[in-house]
């Protein structure tokens, strides 16, 4: 049962997402999320379906809650060049303090999680892509669609590659994708960008 006005669902969520940072997902069973949730196996078994069907639920609503996050960064800023720098740079901090993350990237207790955020990760990626470039349209109406939507993928695939293996400090990475994606979409690259800068 729920507690504190949370869900049964969210119950089981929150423990199955503590115990795959601790144990990974071969140390995980469903059992041990019911009694962390203080529930049955089979209402474990009836909200998701099997272990596979729980772990991409947890990996989906941290996606949900980061692009929570995505779309306040992105509608802090007036200008597109500012707003992916911003975006980029919330997205490579939050990673690196994400457990759940870290545990899915660095495949803790087996690289079973993986496929969520690589091969098999079309609900993520697509998702945060969609919603991504459906909130730049919004705020920014004079971008062309299918540009913006062609660049926010790639863009969002080059920002998830740097979670996995970062190659320059990510700041650096957060200019070099904005300057990528102002320049697909013939926004203006502003000064604010160091390359730019003499």
């Amino acid at each position: 049962m729920g507690t504190a006005g949370r869900s049964v669902r969210d119950c089981l969520l929150d423990a199955a997402a503590e115990l795959l940072v601790e144990r990974g997902y071969r140390g995980v069973r469903m059992r041990d999320v019911a009694a962390a949730a203080n529930v049955s196996r089979q209402t474990v078994y009836n909200e998701f379906g099997d272990k596979w069907g729980l772990a991409r639920a947890v990996v989906v609503r941290d996606n949900d809650r980061y692009l929570d996050g995505i779309d306040r960064v992105l509608s802090e800023h007036a200008d597109l060049y500012s707003a992916v720098t911003a975006a980029v740079l919330f997205t490579l901090e939050v990673s690196a303090d994400d457990q759940l993350k870290k545990a899915v990237l660095t495949g803790a207790g087996g690289d079973e999680l993986l496929p969520l955020l690589t091969t098999r990760a079309e609900p993520v990626l697509f998702t945060a892509s969609a919603r991504i470039a459906e909130h730049a349209l919004a705020q920014w109406p004079d971008l062309d669609r299918a540009a913006l939507t062609e660049i926010t993928d790639a863009a969002v695939r080059l920002t998830a590659s740097h979670i996995m293996l970062p190659s320059a400090p990510p700041d650096e990475v957060a200019h070099l994708i904005a300057r990528m994606v102002t320049r697909y979409v013939g926004a203006p690259v502003t000064g604010a960008d160091p390359a730019l800068a003499g």
